[in-house]
């Protein structure tokens, strides 16, 4: 049985394909990925009928190529339900030795008063993620599946703790709620 998936396109979302370069809009905006994997496999042809994207190998069914040819219906994918909804992470401030306080500057959140340090912590925000601070939560949104998986780890690895004991102290900033 050959290789093939089938992605629906709601109505609300276009998706064009253009050489290497998938490019969708919808209600939440645009995005643009580019598939550089595609250049090595020959084999992996993608299509694009009515209201569907096919991804399918022509010619012999490796591994490597069934695994690519997966990889890049799973980024449509992701593409398709970024534009129309959104990937949205959580993520909670705690702390019980010393208040931390975290406030939001250009492209960069900045940890204030993390374990009593009077160095702030920085994490990274990565391309167009919007970075929201309500009380002990903090919020990243993203039509980039990546991009907002990037920036809640980059904070989440701003307060790693290290030479502490791990049991004693258990403050930092921590993802409670992923995207499916």
């Amino acid at each position: 049985m050959p290789f093939k998936k089938v992605i629906e396109v709601p109505e609300d979302v276009s998706v064009e394909i253009e050489n290497y370069k998938i490019k969708a809009s919808g209600p939440l905006g645009a995005l643009e990925k580019e598939l550089k994997e595609l250049e090595r496999f020959d084999e992996i042809k993608i299509e694009k009928q009515d209201n569907k994207i096919i991804v399918r190998i022509e010619g012999k069914e490796r591994r490597k190529v069934k695994a690519m040819a997966g990889k890049i219906a799973a980024l449509i994918r992701n593409a398709i339900k970024g534009v129309k909804e959104g990937f949205t992470y959580k993520m909670r401030i705690v702390y019980s030795h010393f208040p931390i306080k975290v406030e939001i500057k250009d492209n960069e959140v900045i940890i204030n008063n993390f374990l009593g340090e009077r160095t702030p912590r920085i994490a990274k925000i990565v391309g167009n993620t919007k970075v929201e601070i309500k009380g002990q939560d903090i919020i990243v949104t993203s039509v980039d599946k990546e991009e907002a998986g990037q920036t809640a780890g980059n904070i989440e690895q701003a307060t790693r703790i290290t030479g502490k004991d791990r049991r004693v102290f258990q403050d930092g900033i921590f993802i409670v709620e992923k995207p499916k």
